[in-house]
């Protein structure tokens, strides 16, 4: 179902000019109940100023006067010939002005995090260019000295679902092509939630496998554990003068 532009702002608006009930509104508008019985106790949106949906053609008063005489209406949006396919747009992804500087970082994670994804899914994760990626990934960036690798979920660039989906497609391309995968990859290349229900065994590391382990006899344990006794010299005997030196001075006075 579409939603009106500006959402939030349309429900303010119905809840401070119509009777209609919290559930046609939230069915309206696309958020829950609870939110919608928020802004009426102005616990929620408080600082936003209602957005008139029949200024701006996405309702009329006829709609509006049904669902407020029937609770079980649902109100319909209004139809507009301009918004027709705008869904269906494809294209990078948008990003706003104030998370571009942030853009380079999330590329840096995903190059070096999941270096099965193909540049345009990179692309259309975080809304760039494949030049952009291809710099990152052969460090030759102007700026790649400053730039660290940050997770673009935490920046807010894109969803976990949509990260997940395209790991996945990953993955399932390269199954398909054939290629044998190590079990760092495959750990990558599943969802988060079903990385976190894997249960694989640790492996020591390869610089460990030809220690063997060996134990301390009873003695040698007492010995290691017994602190070594240095012998120091003594403090007094640095200041006293043998008793021959006391001598040799009243003679030669």
């Amino acid at each position: 179902m579409a939603l009106p532009i500006m959402a939030k702002a349309t429900a303010v608006w119905l809840v401070d000019n119509t009777t209609c009930s919290f559930k046609q509104i939230a069915d309206f508008c696309g958020l829950h109940e609870l939110e919608v019985n928020g802004i009426a106790d102005g616990e929620v949106a408080s600082g936003i100023k209602g957005f008139d949906p029949i200024a701006n053609t996405q309702l009329d008063r006829d709609e509006i006067s049904r669902a407020e005489n029937n609770p079980a209406h649902k109100l319909q949006l209004k139809y507009n010939p301009a918004a027709e396919g705008e869904l269906k747009r494809k294209g990078p992804r948008y990003t706003p002005l104030s998370k571009r500087q942030d853009r380079p970082s999330a590329i840096a994670w995903l190059v070096k995090f999941h270096p099965e994804l193909a540049d345009g899914q990179i692309s259309k994760l975080v809304g760039t260019t494949k030049p952009t990626i291809q710099a990152i990934r052969e460090r030759s960036h102007w700026n790649i000295n400053n730039i660290l690798p940050v997770d673009p979920v935490a920046l807010g660039m894109c969803k976990q679902i949509e990260l997940d989906a395209a790991v996945q497609k990953a993955a399932a391309k390269k199954a398909k092509a054939g290629e044998v995968m190590s079990d760092d990859e495959r750990m990558k290349l599943v969802s988060t939630e079903q990385s976190l229900q894997t249960d694989i065994a640790p492996k020591a590391p390869a610089n460990m496998s030809g220690l063997e382990t060996f134990s301390l006899s009873s003695d040698a344990a007492e010995e290691a554990s017994e602190p070594e006794e240095k012998e120091y010299a003594n403090a007094d005997s640095l200041f006293n003068l043998p008793s021959g030196s006391d001598t040799d001075e009243d003679d030669d006075k």
